[in-house]
């Protein structure tokens, strides 16, 4: 049932001058899912996600293309990142800009209230900088220049050569939070997720935090400081306050008391920002740190991390135009353990969309719903005295379900997709054992082929309810063809392992393949 408590879930805010790949589109549909999940739960369920608009990088960007910096974000967010959304079916509740008012004056908010709090400080600051990172680099991402950079020090996520700056900037001092923060990872074991992520952070907390430079003034392609305009808040502070801004921090506080706190999922090359800097910042508000961060693994291709500027970035759209937003949805979310690195390849993806999707689930929806509509003339049959067979399939529903719920509770769609799978097995198995086809040759056996095919059409009931989710579009169809009562979508989630929900005499309809063949030549 139902808790009704608030599930405030975010995506990192993507830098909009990178293009989308298919690492952003794993990152938000993952969010995205679990944000369905929630909402389908009855819990008080927020997704957001947004844009990362200003800093350095941005400014040259708009300066080369020969436009203003504002003028540039536009153009990028309306032309690639809206639709990426549309694209992959994601059904965020907001969409936050960084150049946004809403954002700008709540960030000056937060950066005063820290200032009047005495967390900040003036000071001088010389640093090897990274324009893309958009970040001072310590001295584990700072490596030797080969070829065209030897004699360089260069950006080890990059393999760019680093700016040496030199700045009068203001100061964080976070060097302040490392007790604090040990603490709280200590009394919150789960605040950060997984454990590999989290004994990462640790380390990195324990061998001593530096005060962090929150301001530049070398250009002004920013949020203004507000007691010193000749200033521009760092990039990183001003896109992490997203997360409160959005909720209505500054502006809100019932809107802000009902949301916050937030989970939020990144991936593992930005988890420093979110697992260390941010909850030190709110520390030093005065405000609740985030209920917990959870660092995904990075998609690999060919071996390396999905990049443009490596040639490895595939646009989303070039899986959703051959497979659909479904499969997209399916594939990212099953085939890779939530949390660990992993590789993508066509043939993995077709391979599975054939086996999991076309033969597995829209093959035992077809099939189900076909036979139905030759043996019963389209309505779905009361069903006898159930057998160790069909109960056997009752059992494997409820099972699948409680799993899978825990299984997202826990941020693993891929565990809670293994889970739900487990029924479209058990139901193909069935069918194939029981022989419906066989069983309506005879009269004799007509309340037996009841049985099985109102089992059959119920456990898609359940499959179409938990599956819904992760793949919308599918599910929909499937209901609708199964002439289910209500809208899919408010169905209660943790209630659909609970048997007997769809009623018999219910009239089904025709139903198209759910996954058509498809040819592609990747």
């Amino acid at each position: 049932m139902s808790t009704g408590q608030s599930f405030y879930i975010t995506t990192p805010i993507y830098y909009p001058s990178d293009l989308p790949h298919i690492g952003h589109g794993y990152t938000t549909v993952a969010v995205d899912a679990l944000a369905r999940w929630h909402r389908q739960a009855g819990d008080d369920t927020w997704m957001l996600t947004g844009t990362d608009e200003h800093g350095q990088k941005m400014l040259r960007a708009a300066a080369a293309n020969g436009v203003t910096p504002q003028e540039w974000v536009d153009k990028l967010v309306t032309e690639s990142w809206f639709p990426l959304l549309r694209t992959l079916d994601v059904a965020n509740d907001d969409f936050i800009r960084t150049t946004q008012p809403r954002h700008e004056e709540r960030v000056q908010q937060f950066v005063q209230a820290l200032y009047d709090r005495g967390y900040i400080y003036a000071g001088e600051y010389e640093a090897l900088y990274c324009v893309g990172c958009e970040e001072f680099k310590p001295e584990a991402e700072i490596v030797d220049g080969t070829g065209p950079f030897e004699g360089l020090k260069v950006c080890a996520i990059h393999s760019k050569p680093l700016e040496l700056l030199q700045e009068k900037n203001y100061f964080f001092k976070l060097s302040e939070f490392q007790d604090r923060l040990l603490e709280l990872y200590r009394s919150q074991p789960d605040f950060v997720r997984p454990d590999s992520a989290r004994n990462e952070v640790v380390s990195f907390v324990r061998s001593g935090l530096k005060d962090l430079s929150i301001s530049r003034s070398a250009f002004d392609w920013g949020i203004r400081v507000p007691w010193d305009e000749s200033h521009v808040i760092y990039v990183w502070v001003d896109a992490l306050l997203n997360y409160a801004t959005a909720v209505g921090y500054g502006d809100d506080p019932a809107e802000f008391e009902r949301r916050w706190p937030a989970y939020h999922v990144v991936g593992k090359d930005i988890l420093r920002f979110h697992a260390v800097i941010w909850p030190a910042m709110l520390m030093a508000a005065g405000l609740e740190v985030p209920k917990g961060i959870f660092a995904h693994g990075w998609l690999l291709v060919g071996g390396e991390k999905m990049s443009k500027s490596k040639l490895t970035g595939i646009a989303p759209t070039e899986i959703t135009d051959v497979f659909g937003s479904d499969a997209y949805r399916f594939y990212f979310l099953s085939a890779i353990a939530f949390g660990q690195d992993g590789s993508f390849s066509w043939e993995d993806l077709s391979a599975r969309y054939q086996a999991e999707l076309a033969n597995g689930f829209g093959n035992l929806a077809s099939r189900t719903i076909a036979m139905i509509g030759r043996y019963f003339d389209g309505v779905v049959p009361t069903p006898g005295e159930p057998t160790e067979l069909d109960l056997r399939v009752q059992r494997t529903v409820a099972d699948a379900a409680t799993a899978a719920d825990a299984a997202m509770t826990a941020f693993r769609p891929d565990e809670a997709i293994s889970a739900i799978w487990t029924i479209v097995d058990e139901l193909n198995g069935y069918i194939t054992e029981n022989e419906p086809w066989a069983l309506a040759k005879d009269d004799a056996n007509r309340e037996r082929l009841s049985t099985v095919l109102y089992t059959a059409a119920e456990g898609l009931r359940a499959l179409a309810v938990l599956l819904s989710p992760v793949m919308p579009q599918s599910t929909a169809t499937l209901w609708g063809a199964l002439g289910a009562p209500g809208e899919l979508t408010a169905q209660p989630l943790r209630e659909a392992g609970t048997w007997g929900q769809l009623p018999a005499g219910t009239r089904v309809g025709t139903l198209a393949p759910l996954f058509p063949r498809v040819e592609q030549s990747a």
